[in-house]
């Protein structure tokens, strides 16, 4: 049998060392994963189960979220409102319907197309606040070429969702200033100034448009051209048509009552939707032509009144007054001009009573064009128009007044040539005599002075015999003291035979 070879007392001593070792090593190599395993972030369980492990940094990044959703029907009416002349309570009451009308019709987009110089601040607020809140996107349109979007035009255009310009078009110059055109100093001229900044900024800030050229469209009256406007940020670009406002908006993101909206209306037709005629007709009253052309009327109305009163023209007249004075509710009137005219009025007025061999008549024409011309005064506040009356309307208004005054005249002079040619028939004229055998009518009871009508005109009588002479009876002068006539009884008036 072999014998087995004695173990070596060192490989004996050795054996338990690497045992301690393996053990060391392991015990390290489990603290490191356990500390691993405590810093990395736990799984996340949702309704598909635990996510996946962290990637590492290549790993590829999650989807984008999906793009805003369009509002209404793509296919709907995209409604077009005209906001067009001085802004006034008729056009705010107008706009309004239009966002209402839009909205319940689910429309994806309502296009407001402008040109004003400017009008009402309350109408400016309520069209402003409306397309703040409208549900849908608005847009503004400044069109067509050579408008503007002055004063109360700049609130609107910016408070559009999106806002275009035509070619050649201008917008700005909202700042207030007082009558004349003089700066508003003071403590009042600091409110109104600070509040139209204010008010202006709010809008520029909420549409996300440049808040330092808003505020110096107030501040500074700037004004800027359709380009000038675009490369500030104050619009969104140029538009040529409406095919190309549908072609810039289409797609853009805008925000919509709190809420990012894609403007779809690739697919959507144009439809018109104008005032009623009853809008039509009041919104027309604030065109300063129109006012100035009633008040012209309206004043000629009571001229001819009191020449010929037949009612007619006097209630015409009237109501032409009214309806101008209801125009200018919108418009900054100059109370000196409306005076002038009214002297002009007077001055033709007293042409057919006093003999000024046509003076009053060229006095009145310098008033009335005078205050034609300063009718209106400039804008007291950012949103009220800077208007004038047309000077070719000035000049077709002096004229026609001019030409009516020179037939007036015409005639005034052909009756007076008459009457002193033929006294006994037209009238005493000139002579303020009537010839004896003269016929006339007795018009209240001579006894034995009266009145009686003779020479076409009413006299004072007295009967030549001191008898008492009934009112109605025929007469005939027989003489003449001073301005009283001297008559007798004639023969009795025949039936149907009127004096």
């Amino acid at each position: 049998m072999e014998r087995t070879k004695p173990m070596d007392p060192s490989t004996r001593t050795n054996r338990p060392r690497a045992r301690l070792r393996r053990l060391l090593l392991l015990a390290g190599m489990a603290w490191l994963l356990a500390g691993a395993l405590s810093n990395s972030p736990p799984p996340q369980v949702n309704a598909a189960g635990p996510s996946p492990a962290p990637t590492t940094a290549s790993a590829p990044a999650a989807s984008p979220s999906p793009s805003p959703a369009s509002v209404g029907d793509p296919t709907a009416p995209v409604y077009v409102a005209s906001a067009t002349g001085v802004v006034d309570n008729v056009m705010a009451g107008y706009i309004e319907e239009s966002v209402k009308r839009a909205a319940e019709s689910a429309s994806p987009a309502l296009i407001v197309t402008i040109n004003t110089p400017g009008g009402s601040l309350d109408a400016t607020q309520r069209i402003v606040s409306s397309l703040l809140e409208a549900t849908m996107p608005t847009i503004v349109w400044v069109s067509p070429s050579g408008a503007r979007a002055a004063s109360a035009g700049t609130f609107i255009t910016l408070a559009a969702n999106l806002a275009y310009m035509a070619p050649g078009t201008n917008i700005g110059a909202a700042s207030p200033v007082g009558a004349g055109g003089a700066e508003l100093e003071g403590t009042i001229g600091d409110k109104v100034r600070n509040d139209a900044i204010a008010n202006i900024r709010s809008i520029a800030e909420v549409r996300g448009r440049d808040v330092d050229w808003a505020v110096s469209t107030v501040e500074h009256a700037v004004s800027s051209s359709a380009l000038e406007a675009v490369a500030v940020g104050a619009v969104d670009g140029i538009a040529v048509s409406l095919d190309d406002v549908r072609r810039l908006a289409d797609g853009q993101v805008v925000d919509v009552t709190g809420r990012p909206v894609t403007i779809d209306i690739a697919n959507a037709p144009f439809v018109d939707l104008p005032m009623n005629p009853f809008q039509s007709i009041i919104h027309l009253l604030s065109d300063p032509n129109v006012a100035f052309i009633l008040l012209t009327l309206g004043f000629y109305g009571l001229l001819f009144e009191l020449q010929s009163p037949n009612f007619v023209t006097g209630i015409l007249g009237a109501i032409a007054l009214i309806l101008a004075f209801v125009g200018f509710g919108n418009l900054p009137l100059n109370v000196a001009g409306l005076l002038l005219i009214g002297l002009s009025v007077i001055l033709f007025l007293l042409e057919f009573t006093v003999v000024s061999h046509g003076l009053l008549t060229v006095a009145g024409l310098i008033c009335f064009v005078l205050g034609a011309s300063t009718l209106y005064t400039a804008p007291g506040t950012p949103a009220a128009p800077d208007v004038a009356v047309a000077a070719p309307i000035i000049a077709v208004m002096a004229g026609l007044t001019a030409l009516f005054m020179a037939v007036a005249f015409l005639t005034i002079v052909r009756v007076r040539r008459r009457t002193l040619a033929f006294a006994g028939v037209y009238g005493a004229g000139g002579t303020m005599s009537v010839p004896p055998g003269t016929d006339g009518v007795v018009r209240t009871t001579l006894a034995p002075f009266g009145v009686v009508h003779a020479a076409g005109e009413e006299w004072t009588a007295r009967s030549s015999g001191g008898e008492s002479i009934a009112e109605g009876r025929r007469v005939r002068v027989v003489g003449q003291d001073g301005l009283t006539l001297m008559v007798e009884p004639g023969p009795p008036v025949d039936e149907g035979v009127h004096m």
